[in-house]
């Protein structure tokens, strides 16, 4: 569908490329030029940190603040202890509520980085739905709320209908996480005048279920925005990467591997994913997109500075940038990359070559570190790695060592 929007919100999200779906373009529109528009997007607490797989949408938000309405981070302290099934093939490992709490605490701390939270108007706030859905009666919300959702329709949602497809167990248990999400967004609306939910386009279903039943319960007019939901150009799904997800918090991925990561986008994103995680104008962006050859990676460079200043802050990208030229240009050492520190009594009788590769996350496993030195793909400082059965003592770690894998991974290894 064409649709020539008039609010600032939904031009950026449509020229940059945020917008999947809309439940009512217009209807939204008008709301975002009539006022202070307060919009949630809910994070179920799976994890201590968020990764990069949740930037698009964080994004969404602070693009949102920045055009003058009202970003809420809900916290999925109660729905967490149901789990989404939505588009997955098992159910999700159950966390106890002080695991919840503990992923909630870790998690918060990105928002701060993307959003102003305060009292203002269009001060970002962050709830946990644990506040009403903990307090809910079973025969009460079955009776105010149940009611007004069909099973039939809830069988028909593409989410799922993938499961049952592939005759893969449903618990009544996950049946019921559509229903609390759908009573998030009624609950957000009552209490806080909140009139638009945003989610990746697997969310869809989930979002107009909210809808319906504000409308059924309190009569009132929401709206639902869905985003694409991205893979890279070689179609994998966008934030996993062989050494497992980007993390967002520092302590669980340093910022130069959050840098090199976004370093190392192929060509053919690199004008898309400017668009969707930095805020450089759209022209930029495409300037950058269309480099060819090695200018190209001129412009991979501006993609990782600018999602890491935003990120980790402008040092650290500044830092990883440094180190990244240091350790590929000048074929150095830098001082940022991702450090293993050996106590001597490990390396008293040597420690084998193919451990440090797996200890240092360059393979997982010691076959894999083994098939790595056989295809050639292993260097220790720089130079080709050939000996699977090689020890290193304390006397090899005098000074650090410096393991590759292949020409864009590298580790260092060192006596603590």
């Amino acid at each position: 569908m064409t649709y020539h929007p008039k609010s600032d919100f939904m031009r950026v999200m449509m020229e940059r490329g945020f917008l999947a779906d809309c439940t009512d373009y217009q209807g939204l529109d008008e709301a975002l030029i009539a006022g202070v528009v307060p919009t949630y997007i809910g994070y179920d607490a799976t994890a201590k940190s968020l990764h990069v797989g949740h930037l698009l949408n964080i994004m969404m938000l602070r693009w949102l603040q920045k055009t003058g309405h009202k970003p809420i981070t809900l916290m999925g302290g109660g729905t967490t202890k149901v789990g989404d099934p939505s588009f997955r093939a098992d159910e999700r490992p159950l966390l106890t509520p002080a695991q919840i709490d503990d992923n909630i605490d870790g998690m918060k701390q990105v928002f701060a980085k993307y959003l102003t939270y305060g009292d203002g108007a269009t001060d970002a706030i962050m709830l946990n739905n644990a506040e009403w859905l903990d307090q809910l009666n079973y025969l009460d919300f079955l009776r105010d709320i149940g009611r007004h959702f069909s099973v039939n329709r809830m069988l028909s949602f593409e989410s799922v209908k993938s499961r049952l497809d592939r005759e893969q167990s449903l618990s009544f248990l996950e049946f019921n996480y559509m229903i609390l999400q759908a009573y998030d967004f009624l609950e957000l609306n009552r209490r806080y005048g909140c009139l638009l939910q945003m989610g990746g386009s697997d969310q869809w279903g989930n979002i107009v279920n909210g809808i319906d039943l504000t409308r059924r319960v309190l009569d009132h007019e929401i709206y639902g925005l869905t985003s694409p939901l991205l893979t890279t150009s070689d179609g994998k799904k966008m934030g996993k990467s062989q050494g497992g997800a980007m993390w967002l918090n520092a302590d669980m991925l340093s910022p130069y591997e959050f840098w090199q990561f976004w370093r190392n986008t192929t060509d053919a994103d690199v004008g898309r994913f400017l668009k969707l995680y930095t805020e450089l104008p759209i022209e930029e962006c495409d300037r950058l997109g269309a480099l060819e050859g090695s200018e190209i990676n001129d412009a991979k460079i501006v993609l990782a500075n600018e999602v890491t200043a935003l990120c980790h802050g402008a040092e650290a990208a500044a830092t990883a940038e440094a180190t990244a030229r240091e350790v590929f240009e000048k074929g150095g050492v830098g001082d940022d990359l991702p450090t293993i520190a050996l106590t001597s009594d490990e390396v008293r009788d040597g420690i084998s070559i193919v451990q440090l590769i797996v200890r240092s996350g360059l393979a997982k496993t010691g076959k894999e570190a083994k098939r790595l030195i056989a295809e050639n793909g292993a260097k220790i400082d720089d130079q080709p790695l050939t000996d699977a059965g090689l020890m290193i003592d304390a006397s090899a770690l005098s000074n650090p060592i410096k393991l590759s894998a292949g020409k864009k991974r590298h580790a260092l290894v060192k006596l603590g």
